[in-house]
């Protein structure tokens, strides 16, 4: 009867080193990524408004691949504005971003979460969005990985006065690129409405007009009876659509 020993031991030696390449742990390669957030009709969001702030993380797990905030200039204005055709090119190296190297091990859907400006908390809105990204080849190509941030920034005041409650509000986008009359953001096309609340119910509301450059608006409610109340200060493009909210609490004596 043949021995098939040595023949199973050498063909076992040799198929070895198969083996140990197969079951060998993924390596993670270096991913480079640039996102850009961009004030939906304005410019780049940045340093002028605290940023945006920025969540890279694997859409199936749920693990965070990066996090930070951008930082930089809101961009050439004339380069931005006056942009057409697909996808055109509107950053510049000044631009505000966030880089980041996402260390990949294999084909991930990627989720960008996108929250801001972190400078004006009280109108900040948060977008998402997804792309397959595949390990070491960069997301910077071009604006790199480019995302919209719709609405306005309000920024409410108020003050008790003899004739009632005096309310201005500082109205701008994302970006903080300024609205003046007659310019690039004419304020002529926004309108800002002041309503003051209580316990969910709306009991005053008037429009305030546009009265100081850039972007300042206001106005005077009645006086309501004493108690505390929520003013809030709603703003919004009449061409666009693009739209946004401040409020803070009132207390009347």
């Amino acid at each position: 009867m043949p021995d098939n020993r040595r023949f199973t031991i050498r063909f076992g030696c040799a198929f070895l080193p198969a083996v140990l390449l197969f079951a060998a742990p993924a390596i993670a390669e270096p991913t480079p990524v640039t996102v850009r957030v961009i004030s939906q009709d304005a410019k780049f969001v940045g340093d002028s408004t605290g940023g945006a702030q920025v969540i890279l993380r694997d859409a199936e797990s749920g693990h965070i691949l990066a996090e930070g905030i951008t930082a930089g200039g809101t961009g050439n204005t004339d380069r931005i504005m006056q942009s057409t055709g697909r996808s055109p090119l509107r950053a510049t190296d000044d631009a505000a971003a966030f880089h980041a190297t996402l260390d990949l091990v294999g084909p991930t859907l990627v989720e960008l979460e996108v929250k801001g400006a972190l400078g004006r908390p009280g109108s900040a809105v948060k977008v998402t969005a997804q792309r397959w990204m595949m390990p070491g080849v960069p997301m910077t190509t071009g604006d790199g990985w480019s995302i919209e941030l719709p609405g306005l920034a309000v920024t409410p005041m108020a003050s008790l006065e003899p004739e009632g409650l005096r309310i201005t509000a500082k109205v701008e986008p994302m970006c903080g690129c300024p609205l003046i009359p007659g310019g690039l953001w004419d304020s002529a096309d926004y309108e800002v409405e002041a309503s003051l609340w209580q316990d969910g119910h709306q009991l005053r509301k008037a429009r305030l007009a546009f009265a100081t450059a850039p972007g300042g608006f206001a106005g005077v409610l009645p006086l309501p009876a004493s108690g505390r109340y929520t003013l809030v200060l709603f703003g919004h493009n009449t061409v666009t659509g693009s739209s946004g909210l401040g409020r803070i609490e009132v207390q009347v004596p």
